[in-house]
Order: C-alpha cells, then sequence, then structure tokens
C-alpha cells in the first residue's frame, strides 16, 4: 500500500508528498540530519495533517500531483482536512 500525506508545521505551512510507510517519512522529514529534504529540514517540525491510502505507487503520485497543483492552503484545508474522505484509487 502507498500513501499521499500532507505535513504541518506550526507556522501552518504544509509539505506534500507520497510514500509507502508514512511514520517513517515523518521521522526522516522531522530528522535533524540533513540530507533527505532540504524545505522540511528548514520549516520543520511536522506533524502529519492528513493521508490517504492507495493501492499503487502511480495512484498516489496522480494523487499527489492534483493537491500540489490546488498552489493553495485553503484549498486544501476546504477540500481535505474539513471532511474525512475514503481511500482512493
Amino acid at each position: 500500500m502507498f500513501w499521499v500525506y500532507i505535513l504541518q508545521n506550526a507556522a501552518g505551512r504544509f509539505y506534500i508528498g507520497h510514500t509507502d510507510d508514512v511514520s517513517r517519512r515523518l521521522r526522516e522529514h522531522n530528522d535533524p540530519q540533513p540530507g533527505l529534504g532540504k524545505y522540511t529540514h528548514k520549516h520543520g517540525p511536522w506533524a502529519i495533517a492528513w493521508s490517504e491510502q492507495h493501492t499503487s505507487r502511480q495512484s498516489a503520485m496522480r494523487r499527489e500531483q492534483e493537491i500540489k497543483a490546488w498552489k493553495s492552503s485553503r484549498l486544501i484545508r476546504e477540500r481535505l482536512m474539513a471532511e474525512s474522505r475514503p481511500s482512493r484509487d
């Protein structure tokens, strides 16, 4: 299984990604050692704000790109965080 996830920091910024292990990715994003993500290391710490399960990496990547195309934290809050959504394939 794969996941699309949104992380949020204390300033309310979002980071959108996909992975096969959300817990591991959150640890990596919050790890003080540089290497896996300049943006998340610079703007953390992060917490999981939202996630959605997918049966394939391809499906998760398509959904990640769809969310990133919104380019608006307001739309993310309205469309994803205001209501709980079932898994999508």
